[in-house]
């Protein structure tokens, strides 16, 4: 004979429910509601309002704007593989290499740059890299260069910055992840006579799986959504879609529009996020514990 267990609403549940769901409600499901029905308005020809779906129509009839979508797509997941390839072993020195008693100190260094706002570290790789910065002056003093290179406002080095301000992200859940990973498994696979490939491949990278997903699925997120990195560091020719937006709302002043290219976005991410789920054979409910 099996007892259901009864669930009682009490006062110090309301409590603390009552700050999450008003959070959940006021800050994220009625701002996409509303950009929803925004971006379902349209005029007629009289200046009336109407429904319609003319705002999707015009991104899909304009190449531009889907060209700079697909773009920002294909960029943002190669950021996310970027991510990982360097938070990766990075992850695994803290973890597993280095003495327990420098762990908290490197994990100090990994955390300090991020202590600074994002604005703050894209000025930085500006001074670091513009034709007047530093790497040019020692090179051109080192007679490496003759004369100062422009290594600003291209693609590589957009990626490059999307990386640096990314890589946290990728590198904690890889951290917490690599931490329960037992050491005698890798010390079995090595007295067994696995080489390094098998040990990575066979062990780690499936048992770090959750954390690996986890921090793809928020650097994806957060390079696609990106638009101080590539506007300040990319410059005009590297469009991104988040410019797109901007320039919906605030330039045009066209919110309908901009509503629509902002639901196509969330629409985005959210089927790559589910496609990598499929691939990855990983349940969403696992991979944000």
């Amino acid at each position: 004979m099996t007892m259901k267990r009864r669930f009682h609403i009490t006062l110090p549940l309301i409590c603390f429910l009552t700050p999450v769901l008003l959070w959940l409600v006021l800050l994220i499901v009625l701002p996409h509601v509303d950009l929803l029905r925004m971006s379902l308005r349209a005029e007629d020809d009289y200046g009336n309002a109407i429904w319609s779906f003319s705002n999707y129509m015009a991104f899909f009839q304009e190449p531009i704007y889907w060209l700079t979508f697909v773009r920002t797509a294909v960029y943002s997941i190669m950021v996310t593989v970027m991510t990982f390839i360097v938070a990766m072993p990075v992850a695994f020195y803290i973890t597993k290499v280095v003495a327990p008693r420098f762990q908290g100190f490197l994990m100090m260094l990994l955390l300090m740059p991020f202590w600074v706002s994002e604005l703050v570290r894209v000025y930085g790789w500006m001074i670091l890299l513009r034709e007047s910065g530093v790497i040019n002056h020692f090179l051109t003093r080192m007679g490496i260069l003759n004369q100062p290179i422009e290594m600003l406002y291209n693609d590589v080095t957009m990626v490059m910055g999307l990386v640096y301000t990314s890589m946290l992200f990728m590198a904690v859940p890889l951290v917490s992840v690599l931490e329960s990973l037992d050491d005698s498994l890798i010390e079995a696979a090595c007295d067994l006579g696995a080489n390094m490939g098998t040990i990575f491949f066979r062990i780690v990278i499936p048992h770090a799986m959750p954390g690996i997903v986890s921090g793809s699925i928020v650097v994806f997120m957060l390079t696609l959504g990106n638009y101080l990195t590539p506007n300040m560091i990319g410059g005009k020719n590297a469009l991104w879609f988040t410019e797109q937006i901007y320039n919906q709302f605030i330039a045009s002043f066209n919110w309908n529009q901009g509503s629509a290219f902002g639901f196509l976005l969330l629409v985005l991410s959210s089927l790559v996020i589910w496609a990598g789920l499929k691939l990855t054979r990983q349940k969403l409910s696992r991979v944000v514990q």
